[in-house]
C-alpha cells in the first residue's frame, strides 16, 4: 500500500491535469536546510534527509538523493510505493532530466515555481518545450497538506559589528562596486545567508541557522528589504532607518519586481527562485552571475577569524568532555547509555557555553551500523545502546555569536578488530594529510582532495560525498563557494581556495550494516610564504579535540603521519586542558600521548 500522503498528491495531480510533479527540498530561497513549513518533500515521501527530490507520476513515484542518504532513504521509503534513485550512480539521470524524459508530447508537468531555482526551472521548461509538453506553475501541496506548520516569523535582530567585523555601509558599497563591473543597475537577493550577511541582521526562521525569511532588491542608490510583518525588534527598526534600508512586506516582492524600470538586473540563477526571476518586465535584461556576497562572506575578516578561534575552543572543550564521558561510561558490557543520551549530553555542554545560541545542525549520534548512514538521526524509540565492540560516531556543532562550528569524532568502545583499526587509521591519515597541505595560490578543492582520499583508495574503499565544505560565520554550517571534492558535479562550482576561507576536512569510511568512521576538523586557509614561484598557502586547524588513539594502529602510518598526529595532539592538549578539571586533564594527557 502506497504512502497515504503520496496518494493524496497523486489524486490532486489527476484533478489538476498534472501528469508529473516535482517537489524539491528547497524553500522560496533555495536553502539547504528549510523550516517545517517548507518540508513538503518530507511530508509527501516520508524521507527525512536534508537533500532529495521527489518526482511523482499519477501512478508511480521516485525519490532522488545522494550517497550520504542511500542507506537512510532505502529504510525510510520501504513500503511507501516510492522507488529510490541513487543520484551520482552510473545510469541515474538528474531529477530534471528524468522528469522531462517521463513527459510525452501533450503531457503537463508541474511544480511550485517559488521553490524551484531559476536555473533548474529553465532547464525543465526548455526540455518540455522540445518534446511538445507543457509546464504549469501550481502549488498542489497548498490544498492537500492540511496540518502544515505555519511559516516561521521569528524576531530579527542586529549582529553587532564586534562580531561581524564590517559595517553594512562597507558591505553594500563593495556590492555596488561589483554590480557596476557587470553594468547592472539592480540586484535581487533571495538566499537567506547572503541576506543576513549583507545587512548584518540575524533571525530564527531556519532550524539551527540564525537566518530570517526575506528578500532584497539593491540598486546603485537604494536598498529594499522584504520582511514578514512585525519581525524587526526595536534596535533593528532603528538600525534599518539609520541605514536608509526600505522595508516592505515579504509577499509583495513579486509584484514589486514587476514594477522596476532598471534595464539590467543581476541575479544568481542557482539562488533565486523561478517565479522571482520571471517577475521582472519582459524588456529587463538579466545578468546571470553568482551573488557577489557569496564569495565576500566566504572570506572571513580579521575580527571574524579571531572570534571563530574563540568559538572553536568552547566547542572543542564540549566535545572533549563528551569524549571523556563516553570512554569512561560506555566501554563496559553493562552500559545502558544510548545514542540519545550522548547527544543530549554534548548538546547541553555546548549550549551552556557563553555565546552559544543554538546547535548548527541536529547532532548525528550514531553507534555501530548506524554510523554507516552519513546523516543518521537517532530516534528515542529505537536508538542504539553504546556498548563495547564497535565505533561511536558523533558529528555535531554549535551556533555561537563568535561563529559556526562543525566537528566529527569517532570513538572506539571496548575492543575492535585489526581491520577496524586499519580503517580508522586510514581515515585519520587522510584528515591529517589534507590538514598539512601546502599549495600554490590558485588551487581549488579538487586539486587537494586526493590528499584526504588516497588512504581509503589504497584499501579499495571510497566515501560517496565530498571531503569538505565551507562554513559560515554565525550562518549556515554548509556554505559555498569553497569546497573540497574529487570531481566536478552539478551545483559544485569550485572556486580558488584563498586566505580567510574556512573549509572542513572530513574523510570517512562507511560500511553498510557494520560501522561508520569519520573525523572532521575545520581548516583556515592562510598564507605560508611568497617567493619567485608565487604565493604559497596552507591550512591552519581551528578545531581542537582528541583523535581516539584506541583506533590507531601506528604500523599503518609513516613517520611524517605520526609526527602530524603527535603535533596536532600537542596543540589539543595545550588549547583544551586549561578548561578541564584535574581528572579530565589527566585523562586528556594520556589520551593525546605520542604514538
Amino acid at each position: 500500500m502506497a504512502r497515504k500522503e503520496l496518494l493524496l498528491l497523486q489524486e490532486a495531480m489527476k484533478k489538476s491535469g498534472i501528469d508529473w510533479y516535482l517537489i524539491p527540498t528547497d524553500d522560496d530561497h533555495q536553502s539547504e536546510y528549510v523550516g517545517d513549513y517548507y518540508k513538503g518533500r518530507t511530508w509527501a515521501s516520508g524521507f527525512t534527509g536534508s537533500a532529495g527530490v521527489l518526482v511523482a507520476g499519477q501512478e508511480e513515484a521516485y525519490l532522488f538523493t545522494d550517497g550520504r542518504y542511500y542507506v537512510q532513504a532505502a529504510k525510510e521509503l520501504k513500503g511507501s510505493g516510492i522507488e529510490l534513485m541513487k543520484s551520482g550512480m552510473p545510469g541515474v539521470p538528474t531529477p530534471s532530466k528524468f522528469l522531462v524524459e517521463k513527459c510525452e508530447e501533450g503531457m503537463t508537468a508541474g511544480f511550485d515555481m517559488r521553490v524551484v531555482a531559476k536555473e533548474l526551472g529553465d532547464i525543465v521548461k526548455k526540455g518540455l518545450e522540445e518534446k511538445g509538453a507543457f509546464l504549469k506553475d501550481i502549488a498542489l501541496l497548498d490544498g492537500i497538506w492540511t496540518d502544515r506548520t505555519p511559516r516561521s516569523a521569528k524576531e530579527v535582530f542586529v549582529l553587532d559589528e564586534k562580531y561581524a567585523g564590517e559595517s553594512y555601509e562597507s558591505k553594500i558599497t563593495r556590492l555596488r562596486e561589483e554590480m557596476k563591473k557587470l553594468d547592472a543597475c539592480g540586484h535581487v537577493i533571495a538566499s537567506l545567508d547572503d541576506l543576513a550577511w549583507l545587512f548584518n541582521l540575524r533571525g530564527g526562521d531556519v532550524e539551527c541557522s540564525p537566518m530570517f525569511l526575506g528578500f532584497a532588491y539593491v540598486t546603485l542608490e537604494e536598498a529594499f528589504l522584504f520582511l514578514q510583518n512585525g519581525v524587526l525588534n526595536k534596535e533593528a527598526e532603528e538600525y534599518v532607518k539609520a541605514n536608509q534600508i526600505q522595508v516592505l512586506p515579504y509577499d509583495s516582492v513579486y509584484e514589486f519586481l514587476g514594477t522596476r524600470t532598471e534595464k539590467k538586473v543581476m541575479l544568481d540563477p542557482e539562488r533565486v527562485n523561478t517565479k522571482l526571476a520571471h517577475s521582472f518586465a519582459e524588456e529587463t535584461e538579466m545578468v546571470e552571475a553568482a551573488n557577489p556576497t557569496q564569495l565576500m562572506k566566504a572570506i572571513k575578516n580579521e575580527v571574524e577569524i579571531e572570534n571563530l578561534k574563540k568559538a572553536h575552543i568552547k566547542d572543542g572543550v564540549a566535545v572533549t568532555k563528551l569524549t571523556y564521558w563516553v570512554k569512561k561510561n560506555c566501554s563496559t558490557p553493562d552500559c545502558e547509555y544510548t545514542e540519545i543520551d550522548a547527544s543530549n549530553y554534548v548538546d547541553s555542554l555546548r549550549l551552556a557555553s557563553d555565546g552559544c545560541t543554538d546547535l548548527s545542525f541536529p547532532c548525528i549520534s550514531a553507534y555501530g551500523p548506524n554510523g554507516a548512514m552519513m546523516h543518521y538521526s537517532a530516534k528515542e524509540e529505537d536508538c542504539a545502546v553504546l556498548k563495547p565492540g564497535s565505533f561511536y560516531l558523533l558529528d555535531s556543532g554549535g551556533q555561537y555569536l563568535e561563529g559556526t562550528t562543525d566537528i566529527t569524532r569517532t570513538m572506539v568502545l571496548g575492543e575492535v578488530d585489526a581491520e577496524a583499526k586499519r580503517h580508522f587509521t586510514a581515515v585519520a591519515r587522510g584528515m591529517l594529510n589534507l590538514q598539512a597541505a601546502r599549495f600554490l595560490e590558485g588551487c581549488k578543492g579538487v586539486n587537494l582532495d586526493i590528499l584526504a582520499r588516497m588512504p581509503m583508495w589504497e584499501l579499495g574503499i571510497d566515501y560517496r560525498c565530498g571531503t569538505g565544505h565551507g562554513v559560515g560565520y554565525y550562518l549556515n554550517v554548509h556554505e559555498g563557494p569553497n569546497s573540497i571534492r574529487w570531481k566536478y558535479g552539478p551545483g559544485h562550482h569550485d572556486c580558488d581556495l584563498v586566505p580567510g576561507m574556512v573549509t572542513t576536512d572530513e574523510p570517512g569510511i562507511y560500511l553498510e550494516n557494520k560501522y561508520g568512521i569519520r573525523l572532521e576538523n575545520e581548516l583556515l586557509c592562510v598564507v605560508e610564504e611568497e617567493n619567485e614561484y608565487g604565493r604559497f598557502l596552507k591550512f591552519e586547524p581551528i578545531t581542537f579535540a582528541p583523535i581516539d588513539l584506541d583506533g590507531i594502529d601506528p604500523s599503518y602510518m609513516n613517520e611524517t603521519e605520526k609526527m602530524l598526529l603527535n603535533s596536532y595532539h600537542e596543540q589539543v592538549y595545550e588549547v583544551i586542558s586549561p578548561y578541564l578539571d584535574e581528572e579530565e586533564k589527566a585523562w586528556l594527557y594520556e589520551y593525546t600521548r605520542p604514538v
